[in-house]
């Protein structure tokens, strides 16, 4: 017997409610970090102890809402006007001791301090510790022994004991196998120098997102926050994991997976052009976003003025402090997910899941001190879109969305949605649940 159309019908939406209400059984919650955390975690270079002025800096600290800023350990008074008007704390770094734990300990008695960072690159910037050089091609002795007594130092001192003390940089460059690639060398590393050595709290990468010859990949910053991926990046494994130089070894992949780590320096440099300077906007928001989902503590860019420290155009404000599209998109992500919190607390779950995600689209979820979640979805596709669906659960009484090239306003507002179709490209968009 042929059957009826009504039957076929009701068939039908039996079928598509079954099925849905499966798909919904699948969904679970997804833990979510601290919105406040993540605001934590943005830093920039600066260049206070050079002799730039700083108050160059303050309208630009305040409207990108960066916490965190990186420089040496000269010019004391511009960190403390730089704190008091826009609430900053300095990574402070050295390679000459005796400049550097003084000037740790005054910005700590006034509150500036964040953390204190050995010296910057030795092998393009050798060192001098007790008469003896360091880094470069040469000897890296030198540089272990000064990494060594700083952390000692800072951690022996009543005053600077709480702070964390970051790594050198690029400490796969080293010539002889002192122990740089572990923050405490273990038994049985075959190091120079002894098993028990201490250097440092964090890890510390200079993991530019443009990476290693200009290239312009799908997931670049994705990619360049793989702790375990040794290839065109300058990332964690390259120091720490088989030094890129003479190839020492360091920790397991299971164990830089969960090595505390940072990146003081990653960038992208803008060539003329506006489309130019929108590439290097979204892929920096794309890096603050991606080194936070793989978990290192805090990234810094370098850097914050144009020409500062170097003559590229890695500025994400020109010469005259105008701002770049880097500065607008920071502005718009750090507004969206504003957070007086002071994080580190236990946020809940959203059950939720990206149907037909693809491996270039990624997500975060962030939860305010207020109880607000943000799921920031981005994708990191050159070019072309991918089409996507986020399914929730319970269905949303209202969702609001962002895009952080378009501003720091919603651009669409949904209603009891259970689904949200997004077509994502190359940067990142904010949905903001109630």
């Amino acid at each position: 017997m042929k059957p009826s159309s009504t039957l076929l019908i009701f068939i039908s939406i039996f079928t598509f409610f079954a099925f849905m209400a499966q798909a919904q059984q699948t969904i679970s919650g997804v833990p979510a970090k601290s919105a406040a955390d993540f605001l934590n975690s943005l830093g920039i270079n600066t260049h206070v102890a050079q002799g730039y002025n700083p108050k160059n800096y303050i309208e630009p600290l305040k409207y990108t809402g960066i916490r965190n800023i990186r420089d040496a350990s000269k010019n004391l008074s511009g960190y403390f006007m730089l704190h008091k008007e826009t609430g900053v704390r300095v990574d402070l770094l050295g390679s000459k001791l005796h400049e550097l734990i003084p000037a740790a300990q005054t910005l700590a008695k006034h509150g500036v301090l964040m953390a204190v960072e050995g010296p910057n690159e030795p092998n393009n910037w050798p060192i001098t510790y007790k008469g003896e050089k360091g880094g470069g091609k040469g000897s890296w002795k030198a540089v272990a022994q000064f990494q060594r007594d700083l952390y000692h130092t800072v951690k022996s001192d009543p005053l600077l004991k709480d702070y964390p003390v970051f790594h050198i940089s690029e400490g796969g460059a080293q010539t002889d196998n002192v122990g740089l690639q572990f923050l405490t060398i273990p038994e049985g590393a075959g190091t120079l120098m002894p098993a028990g050595t201490i250097y440092a709290d964090y890890a510390n990468a200079h993991n530019y997102v443009s990476g290693n010859g200009g290239r312009h990949v799908d997931n670049q910053a994705w990619n360049a926050a793989d702790p375990m991926l040794d290839s065109f990046w300058d990332g964690l494994y390259g120091n720490y994991g088989r030094t890129w130089r003479k190839k020492y070894k360091g920790y397991s992949n299971e164990e830089l997976m969960r090595l505390p780590r940072v990146s003081t320096e990653t960038g992208w440099a803008t060539k003329k052009g506006v489309s130019e300077e929108r590439t290097q906007g979204v892929m920096l928001v794309n890096t603050y976003l991606a080194q936070f989902k793989r978990g290192w503590a805090y990234t810094f860019v370098y850097q914050l003025g144009e020409a500062q420290g170097s003559k590229g155009l890695q500025g994400i404000y020109r010469k005259d402090w105008t701002p770049k599209a880097a500065a607008h998109y920071i502005h718009n992500l750090t507004s969206i997910l504003a957070d007086t919190g002071a994080g580190s607390s236990k946020p809940g779950s959203l059950a939720y899941r990206i149907y037909n995600q693809p491996d270039t689209v990624h997500d975060l979820l962030l939860q305010k001190s207020d109880g607000r979640f943000f799921l920031v979805v981005w994708g990191e596709k050159v070019k072309g879109d991918n089409d996507i669906v986020i399914q929730l659960a319970e269905p949303a009484a209202k969702i609001k969305i962002f895009d952080v090239t378009a501003g720091s306003e919603p651009q669409k507002t949904l209603s009891d949605a259970l689904e949200i179709p997004l077509t994502l490209n190359d940067h990142a968009l904010i949905l903001e649940f109630h």
